[in-house]
């Protein structure tokens, strides 16, 4: 495994843990542009169909977390 991938891991592992702030810590680690495409993932893994359940509540989670978060930079 690369790095790269190994820290990709990392990112998706902290943002789908349920844990607010280890979601808020690493959402606030990205830059703008990164938070703006994880923002639109986590939208689709809630609310779009094809998601595994366990994943739709993990994301719904996430983006409870990040409430006011979402959006500023």
């Amino acid at each position: 495994m690369t790095d790269s991938f190994n820290s990709l891991e990392n990112i998706w592992d902290g943002l789908l843990s349920r844990q607010p702030e280890l979601v808020r810590a690493t959402f606030s680690a990205l830059s703008v542009e990164e938070r703006t495409v994880v923002t639109a993932h986590l939208q689709q893994m809630a609310y779009e169909a094809g998601w595994h359940p366990e994943q739709r509540l993990s994301a719904q989670a996430a983006l409870q977390a990040l409430g006011g978060m979402i959006g500023t930079s």
